[in-house]
């Protein structure tokens, strides 16, 4: 009973549970409805092998509604809308974009950069190189940042990289465009598929060129079917504490999306106003629209204003002293002109605001200022300029020049009335248009100043064109390293930090900064030397700040430029006449043209040839004054345009002369200097190429091959980019692959440091340039220093003398021929200034030439007879080629031992002798002193010895009247024969003669 009660509450418990899901599903059943199309959107798949796609429907949210449309076959592949359509998915058709709306068709296009748009990013790439510890500086905060209109890269020397992905269903093609002013950093575009691989680019198309201040390029590369990332890639070479231009980024256009499927929006400040647009027009001044306009709204201009392209208006506040500028009237019939003011246009002020200022008074009218030479006015109001043939200071009426002569070409503007016609001025700022129709610059009687602007961080442009150059008809067949020169006289006056660029562009293919000038500069003037004849632009931009600016806080910064002059314009005019060569022929006026390295003699007209050695200075007056000496240990090329040294140096102290032949060195030397290191680590090399031997045909080149890329080798060995460098010493800044994200060494900023040889000399002074001996202490002073001088005659904004460079060359037989450079290590960039460089060049090749002086003989000893002469190098070795070592010598001898024989026989011989006659002479002096003892003792037994008084003198005798003489007879030689002959007999004796004055002589025989 137990157990089926059990079993029957189990099963009811099961019925329940199954009725009650049933409940469930049925309700859940009743409340799904059917999806509607605001429920579902449509998408293609993937293509397939055929080319054809299926179009879906797909749920804003799963699970929402049933009934979703079923698959159907979609359009090919490579269909597309065309521009102003998108494709309407539900029927699959191109229908026109409505109006405030605009479409590319196949492609899209990104024009607004409030904020970064989806699918772009920005990657800082991490510096392998950069210091470890508290230390490290990162490059977190290095990024592409959006500017409204355009994207403003980084401007430090991390890696930064702008990435974009598409998916193309067929070709297609990326163009934007991009500012890119310093080359202080790298800009590179590539592409890479999904597999990471760079795609195959052309150098051209990878690095993007330099583009002059305020001047928008646009860059175009073909894109492959597939997905395609986009790399727009930046990085900074920072070796100073100049602020760096970023590259600006805008309107970046993709074309090769099989289909647009809606329209975009108008962004605020454009509209368009037709249905079918492809693009977005600005507002006109005096308007505003918001997102998706078809029309601008205009605003209330008595108190409002707005520039072009505006999303609001402003309100127009007082008028103020900042709000006009000064003008000079262009002269009238009279001859006379006069000083306005005028108010900058477009006129934003309020004039009857409460605080407001008046436009000021114009000033007297004055003379007009004279023409620039080389025109006249001829009684006009208009300055013309002279015909061809013809000259004019400006105050006279254009003459023929005389017979022998012929005119200067080029242009001298030393008086702004007007505008010379072959100038232009315009103002450009990289965010707006608000300064696109102002003058940059305002001509002002005796000079031309910056204009106003719209803002203070506009670019105020000056142009000047120059189609050409052509050498005066007497120095047309030179090959001349000198085509013309343009000289301009300026200042700058500055509260904020203003600059000033000379540019200069070069048959249109890219601009590139001369030289600039931060802050308030006096008034100075600068030359540059045109060394290629072509096409030319010169481009003065000033900058009152590089600072985002909407405001004109700072008019009162200004640039001036006195004068510019060009000399030797194809398209010239002419001031004055130069005398000319004349043909040989008599009578003949014609001017003909000079050989290479000849000037014009002033008295006969005549092509003579400069002196040897010696220079042909092109731009110098006519005459033997044009032909400068070469320095010491130089010679001049045989057309005489350069000096040079053929790698012969002598040097003369007291009797010694010292002859050097650096050619074992080489022409030309190189040294990679470094490594050294940025802020934040980015490891760099600065190389110097030195020309130390040779012409023309030896120089340095230093390539660029960030921006010269597309160059050849051999066209890059030869100098022949936009940006190389061709001259005696030359560096650039290597930078290498390691430790950046660039896929090779770059190589950048070559300047050039020396492009004229001054000569060579053991001294430390040649000129005004001096060497700096402490910098390279000498161990050893038995072989001098040769030291090589150069000077560069470009003028810079911190040299304005110009670079110079001292290579001294020492003697070190360690070194190979060949050598090793060294900078000094208290300066490790070369140079202790920044303008005059210094390097030591240690070689064995620098040591003199040998000499006779520099070996000497060793006699070997006597052996068998024979003696050896030996010849070696007199250590330390402090020479290279010049004569040989002398074979070894071998000579007769006679032995020691034969001359130790003779020496001691005759030094017995000698003794023997000495001890005989000692002998001898001691016993015959003993033989005498016997005989006259027994003389004396013989003459006192036979003779009577006188009395005792008579051994006193008496009176009246003298002494030497009674003095007895001894008289010894030496016997003769026969004498001693017989006295040797009876030796025998004891019959042995010599005659002695006593004389006395008073007694008798008294003989013995």
């Amino acid at each position: 009973m137990m157990r089926s009660r059990v079993w029957f509450v189990a099963s009811c418990a099961r019925i329940l549970r199954a009725l009650l899901l049933l409940l469930l599903l049925m309700d859940g059943a009743t409340g799904q409805r059917a999806c509607s199309e605001t429920d579902y959107y449509y998408e293609y798949t993937e293509c397939d092998s055929t080319g054809s796609r299926w179009r879906v429907a797909i749920p804003h949210r799963a699970g929402a509604c049933t009934g979703l449309p079923e698959p159907v076959r979609g359009t090919k592949c490579t269909f597309s809308c065309k521009s102003g359509e998108f494709l309407e998915m539900s029927a699959q058709q191109c229908m026109k974009c409505a109006a405030g709306s605009y479409s590319l068709g196949s492609g899209v296009r990104f024009d607004q950069w409030d904020s970064m748009p989806s699918g772009f990013s920005s990657l800082a790439t991490s510096l392998e190189n950069a210091p470890r510890g508290e230390d490290r500086l990162t490059c977190n905060s290095s990024s592409w940042t959006p500017q409204g209109n355009y994207l403003e890269s980084n401007r430090d020397e991390c890696t930064v990289s702008l990435i974009y992905a598409v998916h193309l269903k067929k070709q297609g093609s990326v163009s934007f465009e991009y500012q890119y002013p310093d080359n202080n950093l790298l800009f590179e575009f590539f592409i890479q598929n999904d597999q990471c691989q760079e795609m195959d680019q052309s150098t051209d198309a990878k690095w993007l060129k330099l583009t002059s201040h305020g001047e928008w390029a646009t860059h175009t590369v073909n894109l492959k079917s597939g997905t395609n990332i986009l790399y727009w890639r930046t990085g900074g070479v920072l070796m100073g504490t100049k602020v760096v231009k970023p590259v600006l980024l805008k309107n970046i256009q993709i074309e090769g999306v099989a289909y647009t499927s809606e329209c975009f929006l108008c962004k605020p400040g454009t509209f368009s106003r037709v249905p079918g647009s492809s693009t977005c027009e600005p507002c006109p001044r005096d308007t505003f629209s918001g997102h998706g306009a078809s029309s601008c709204t205009p605003c209330d201009t008595s108190i409002q204003y707005a520039a072009e392209g505006s999303a609001m208006c402003k309100d127009r506040p007082p008028c103020s002293s900042k709000d006009y500028f000064q003008i000079h009237t262009a002269c009238d019939n009279e001859g006379k002109t006069q000083v306005i003011y005028t108010w900058i246009e477009p006129k934003i002020c309020l004039e009857a605001a409460t605080g407001a200022v008046t436009l000021p008074a114009g000033g007297t009218r004055e003379p007009c200022p004279p023409c620039n030479p080389g025109f006249y006015n001829n009684d006009t109001a208009t300055c013309s300029p002279c015909p061809p043939g013809t000259f004019s200071d400006g105050l006279k009426a254009c003459q023929q020049c005389p017979a022998g002569t012929e005119p200067t070409l080029g242009y001298e503007y030393k008086w702004w009335n007007i505008l010379p016609a072959n100038m232009k001025t315009s103002c450009f700022n990289v965010g707006n248009s608000k300064c696109d129709s102002m003058n940059g610059w305002e001509v002002a009687g005796d000079h031309v100043q910056s204009g106003a602007g719209s803002s203070d961080n506009d670019y105020l442009i000056l142009n000047i064109h120059v189609p050409g150059f052509k050498l005066p008809t007497s120095m047309s067949s030179h090959s001349a390293t000198e085509f013309g020169r343009v000289t301009f006289e300026f200042e700058t006056s500055c509260k904020a930090d203003c600059e000033l660029y000379f540019m200069m562009d070069v048959n249109r293919k890219s601009t590139t900064v001369v030289e600039s000038w931060e802050g308030t500069k006096s008034r100075q003037t600068y030359t540059h030397v045109m060394t290629k004849n072509a096409s030319v632009s010169y481009t003065w931009a000033f900058q009152r700040t590089n600072q985002p600016s909407d405001l004109r806080q700072h008019v009162a910064d200004v640039a001036r430029i006195y004068s510019i002059s060009v000399s030797n314009a194809v398209d010239g005019v002419s001031s004055a006449c130069r005398a000319c060569a004349l043909s040989t022929q008599t009578s003949s006026s014609t001017c003909v043209p000079c050989p290479p390295g000849h000037y014009i003699d002033a008295l006969s007209n005549q092509c003579t040839e400069c002196p040897r050695n010696t220079y042909l200075v092109s731009h110098a007056t006519p005459g033997p004054d044009a032909c400068r000496p070469c320095g010491p240990a130089s010679r001049s090329d045989k057309d005489h345009g350069l000096c040079y040294s053929d790698c012969h140096f002598t040097h003369t102290e007291g009797n010694a002369t010292l002859t050097f032949d650096f050619s074992l060195m080489g022409s030309v030397g190189s040294l990679m200097n470094g490594p050294s290191f940025t802020s934040k680590g980015t490891k760099y090399f600065h190389n110097f190429n030195i020309s130390l031997c040779g012409g023309q045909g030896h120089l340095a080149v230093c390539t660029d091959n960030v921006t010269d890329l597309s160059l050849t080798e051999h066209q890059a060995e030869k100098g022949e980019g936009a940006s190389a460098v061709k001259t005696f010493i030359c560096q650039s800044t290597i930078i290498p692959a390691s430790g950046r994200s660039f896929h090779t060494a770059l190589s950048s900023q070559s300047i050039n440091l020396a492009d004229t040889f001054l000569g060579a000399t053991v001294s430390t002074t040649l000129g005004e340039i001096k060497a700096a001996p402490e910098l390279f202490p000498q161990t050893s002073k038995k072989v001098p220093d040769v030291n090589f001088y150069y000077k560069s005659l470009e003028t810079t904004s911190s040299c304005e003398s110009g670079r110079s460079a001292v290579v001294t060359l020492r003697c070190n037989p360690e070194k190979s021929s060949r050598g090793e450079l060294s900078v000094p290590s208290q300066c490790p960039a070369g140079t202790c200034d920044g303008c005059t460089f210094h390097f030591l060049w240690e070689s064995s090749g620098a040591c003199p030439t040998c000499t006779r002086r520099d070996y000497h003989q060793i006699e070997g000893a006597c052996k068998g007879g024979h003696q050896d002469l030996l010849y070696v190098w007199t250590e330390p070795k402090l020479c290279m080629g010049g004569v040989t070592l002398p074979e070894k010598k071998s000579l007769p001898c006679e032995g020691m031992e034969f001359w130790i024989h003779l020496g001691a026989g005759l030094g017995a011989f000698t003794a023997v002798l000495l001890i005989s006659i000692t002998c001898y002479f001691w016993k015959k002096n003993k033989r005498l002193e016997y005989k006259y003892s027994r003389l004396v003792m013989s003459a006192n037994k036979e003779c009577d010895m006188p009395g005792a008084d008579s051994c006193a003198v008496m009176e009246g005798e003298n002494e030497g009247d009674i003095e007895d003489e001894v008289v010894y007879t030496k016997p003769s030689l026969l004498g001693k024969l017989k006295a040797i002959a009876s030796k025998g007999n004891g019959e042995m004796y010599e005659n002695v003669q006593l004389n006395s004055s008073h007694s008798k002589a008294l003989v013995w025989s």
